[in-house]
């Protein structure tokens, strides 16, 4: 019987203020898929970090016949004897702890399974990929620049790549798009706890006679805030379902789309959108059940 008495309330409740639970649920809904977003950015971007810290961080490429700057265009193809001394002359740094040779042809198949999907390998010439020298650094910060001056400019050296210092921009722009994501998300988040605590108040206000006469027949605190609390909680919940679809489309339409337009992307797993939709879920809980309930204690004194 008492369950049904709180159903029924909540159920007035949410009929009455229909038009500001409306509002709170997409409010709430907003604000969880924003700050989703914004940790869906970090799992992709610490991702990416960690793919990359396992693989080479200086890349050396050589001279091929079709090179037409620099010491290629005076000197030609890279030749044996000068593959012998650069290999010589890295792996005698002490900056150095591995310098892997990559044949022509073997960066040349590589480059076809890794754009697959991209125009670009249509064009690419088996020639036109170079060998390399695949480097990894004691310390990628420290080293990256003084390793790169022994080798650029040597005798069958085409260029010389930092990988991480090319990385460390996308980094900054995924940075970015992540803080501003999350800013926005804590507005909305403020916003919508501004909205809570005028539904519940307003429900409060409205259902005044019935919380009275509860008063005077003996009801306790708990009982008498129990249907608004119950209110808030649903509101956020609705709120969180319409995020957690939200959050799937930005998964499935930005974040793995992207991942076309950058060969080596790692896509976020169906583990990663769980972990961030149950975070969601208990912030939107959160959220909505302390503001109630704090709300409660101001606006409905028994």
């Amino acid at each position: 019987m008492r369950a049904q008495f709180v159903f029924h309330e909540v159920w007035i409740g949410l009929r009455r203020n229909l038009t500001m639970t409306i509002a709170l649920v997409v409010v709430v809904a907003i604000s969880l898929s924003l700050l989703g977003t914004g940790l869906l950015f970090v799992k992709q971007v610490d991702s990416t970090r960690t793919f990359w810290q396992s693989r080479v961080q200086l890349s050396v490429y050589l001279c091929t016949t079709s090179d037409l700057y620099g010491n290629c265009k005076q000197n030609g193809a890279v030749t044996p004897a000068e593959i012998q001394s650069i290999k010589q002359q890295l792996t005698s740094n002490k900056d150095v702890t591995s310098a892997t040779f990559v044949s022509a042809k073997a960066n040349y198949t590589l480059f076809r399974q890794e754009f697959a999907s991209n125009p670009v390998e249509k064009y690419a010439l088996p020639d036109q990929i170079p060998a390399s020298f695949e480097i990894r650094l004691r310390n990628t910060q420290a080293d990256a620049d003084p390793v790169s001056e022994v080798v650029d400019g040597y005798p069958g050296v085409s260029d010389v790549v930092n990988d991480s210092t090319i990385l460390d921009q996308f980094y900054k722009l995924l940075d970015g798009a992540r803080n501003a994501v999350v800013v926005i998300a804590i507005f909305l988040l403020v916003a919508a706890i501004m909205l809570v605590a005028n539904t519940i108040r307003l429900s409060a206000f409205n259902r005044r006679r019935e919380t009275s006469i509860m008063r005077l027949v003996g009801a306790s605190n708990f009982y008498v805030q129990l249907p608004f609390l119950v209110e808030g909680m649903i509101a956020g919940l609705l709120g969180w379902l319409v995020s957690t679809g939200l959050l799937v489309l930005v998964k499935s339409l930005l974040l793995d789309s992207l991942q076309q337009y950058f060969p080596y992307g790692i896509s976020l797993s169906t583990a990663d959108l769980i972990e961030v939709v149950i975070v969601a879920m208990i912030i939107g809980l959160l959220i909505c059940g302390i503001t109630s309930f704090l709300t409660l204690r101001r606006y409905l004194r028994v």
